[in-house]
């Protein structure tokens, strides 16, 4: 099964898009939007989950991290994790592997933290959604 996984990741690697989860060796969700706005339109479309995915993604920070438990992710491959995020995945369980580490998740200007990461810092997964869920705009989705 590992092996199957981590084929998937290349294949997912390959493509253009963002985010993709599988179930039961089927991708039944992809996106090529950007931050964290594809994984809040699954957890959308499929909350509560039923059953356990893994997840291929780009980038991956704390606030991702947190949404992973929401979306009942099992497995978690990415291109770039910050080390924040590691020790949520650590601490909910979740297994990772990243191709590169960075301290943390930088904004898009490239100046600063990116300020879901910094938002999510010490917030549970549901604290983390109920916050999001607050600031309910698709510019809070995407932060210039």
């Amino acid at each position: 099964m590992q092996n199957n996984n981590e084929g998937l990741f290349g294949l997912f690697l390959k493509s253009e898009d963002t985010l993709w989860i599988s179930s039961e060796n089927d991708v039944i969700f992809q996106s090529r939007k950007k931050g964290i706005e594809p994984l809040i339109d699954y957890i959308n479309q499929h909350s509560p989950c039923i059953n356990e995915v893994i997840v291929c993604d780009r980038v991956v920070g704390n606030a991702a991290a947190l949404l992973l438990k929401v979306a009942c992710c099992k497995m978690l491959y990415a291109s770039i994790g910050s080390e924040i995020a590691v020790e949520t995945l650590n601490r909910l369980g979740i297994p990772c592997r990243f191709l590169k580490m960075v301290p943390y998740i930088i904004n898009r200007k490239g100046d600063g933290m990116c300020p879901f990461e910094k938002a999510s810092i010490g917030k549970s997964p549901d604290e983390f959604l109920e916050y999001q869920t607050k600031s309910n705009s698709l510019n809070s989705f995407t932060p210039g």
